[in-house]
């Protein structure tokens, strides 16, 4: 292990770079009328994000847009005005083109029920007929809340990849962030769905949790080994008690110090390289015959809102409460409150919020830090020949900024290259060429911590 106590100084406030600009500079001066224009015309291929916000009760870790709710009138009311969004979206774009990609998130989408799961998939296919041969269609899965019937909707309807929340295994953890979840009832869960034909499944595990430490992360690996994933996501837990109230109720001195991370997350690179996994990216981990690892391979890799993918290149269209999409010079949110997502909805237009159109600047930087986030290596000549740009000149002060760096990447006329220890620190590094940044303040809070 190294020593990582040295690594402490680079622990500062900073984005995951899912997106970029990132979400904090959307705003509502990219008008409405805007945004229908740009979804008029585009053509690439298509995918879909389907937010299902509802949860029975709090993950205190979770800082995803969720509603806590029991009610079934809740869970019905949402999915009529989803349909009703995705009658107003086909009156708007294309719904004939090829679709690539659909992922349903949450939430807890196996919260609503194998008949509601069903009709929801019915009315998507309705509008959205054009599949691909080979398009990757998901559903994030908490292990509690999945039965047969809703597995064989899934299936049935082409589902052929799960991503389980597991988060750590360890019992005192699990009690402390308020969701107790056994190793016997995920391995059911995961064997019902392979059971039935799913060929993918994701595992997804947070480091940085109360009470967590080397030693009992490890226990959680090894347990995570025995099910057998062919994909990992180990997250570092993103702590914004300003953000999230749920978040409160953790002691912070429970928490693992930065170095302490560090050395998770190095252990995690060791122990599954040992067991037949590849790091992707940041926080992913795939086998080597994985889709991901192929990505990787051959320079194809796309990071964006739902983590790495091998879909790059798609239109993104989010739908449903607070969703995001994504094109080529912009990103779009609909609302995050559902009084004004229903709203809107009743007026008969989408329930898009704000956004951000992209600039020529804005497209650069983006291409430049999602390469340093998916692949950890900047072909720089590309990049010249790709905008017509001298790299040096364009972004002299960031070269400058990259120096502080300058032990975890290996820099010359043609390549920045990442080594071992920067991949661990990748966040502060594509940072560098941020340039927003410079106008939030260290104490602002709005990002996690980096380390």
């Amino acid at each position: 292990m190294r020593d990582y106590k040295a690594f402490i100084k680079y622990s500062k406030v900073g984005p995951r770079y899912t997106s970029y600009p990132t979400a904090v500079e959307f705003n509502t001066s990219f008008k409405y009328e805007e945004y229908i224009e740009i979804l008029k015309k585009q053509k690439r291929e298509l995918s879909l994000y389907f937010h299902l916000p509802f949860c029975r009760s709090a993950c205190y870790f979770c800082g995803c847009n969720v509603i806590y709710t029991a009610k079934e009138e809740s869970k019905e009311r949402y999915l009529n005005y989803l349909f009703k969004e995705l009658d107003i979206l086909s009156s708007i774009l294309n719904p004939k083109r090829e679709l690539v990609q659909m992922h349903f998130g949450g939430g807890t989408p196996t919260f609503f029920s194998a008949k509601q799961l069903d009709n929801l998939i019915v009315k998507i296919k309705s509008i959205f007929s054009n599949f691909s041969h080979d398009a990757e269609i998901s559903c994030e899965v908490d292990p509690r809340f999945l039965n047969e019937e809703q597995a064989e909707v899934l299936v049935q309807h082409g589902f052929n990849r799960i991503s389980f929340g597991v988060q750590d295994f360890d019992e005192r953890v699990q009690k402390e962030i308020h969701r107790i979840q056994s190793f016997e009832l995920t391995q059911n869960a995961l064997n019902l769905v392979r059971n039935k034909g799913i060929k993918s499944v994701n595992v997804d595990l947070i480091y940085g949790l109360p009470f967590q430490s080397l030693q009992s992360f490890a226990k959680t690996l090894e347990k995570v080994r025995l099910l057998n994933p062919d994909r990992l996501a180990i997250f570092n837990y993103a702590h914004v008690p300003w953000l999230k109230k749920n978040m409160r109720k953790f002691d912070e001195n429970t928490l693992p110090s930065p170095d302490m991370k560090l050395e998770i997350l190095e252990f995690c690179e060791k122990f599954l390289g040992q067991n037949g996994y590849e790091m992707i990216g940041m926080d992913h981990f795939a086998k080597k015959d994985d889709d991901l690892f192929k990505a990787l391979e051959n320079g194809t890799l796309h990071r964006n809102f739902q983590g790495y993918t091998t879909k790059g290149g798609a239109d993104l269209v989010g739908i449903g409460l607070t969703s995001i999409g994504e094109g080529e010079r912009h990103y779009a949110q609909n609302f995050k409150d559902m009084l004004s997502y229903e709203a809107a909805i009743d007026k008969n237009i989408l329930p898009f919020e704000k956004g951000v159109r992209l600039s020529k600047d804005d497209v650069i930087r983006k291409t430049v830090i999602m390469q340093l986030m998916a692949n950890f290596k900047l072909d720089i000549k590309l990049i010249e020949k790709d905008f017509s740009i001298n790299f040096k000149e364009y972004f002299k002060e960031e070269l400058k900024a990259l120096e502080e760096y300058k032990d975890l990447l290996d820099l010359d006329e043609n390549f920045i290259k990442v080594n071992e220890t920067g991949v661990l620190l990748i966040r502060n590094i594509a940072m560098c060429f941020d340039a927003y940044m410079k106008n939030i303040s260290e104490d602002k809070k709005v990002f996690s911590k980096t380390v």
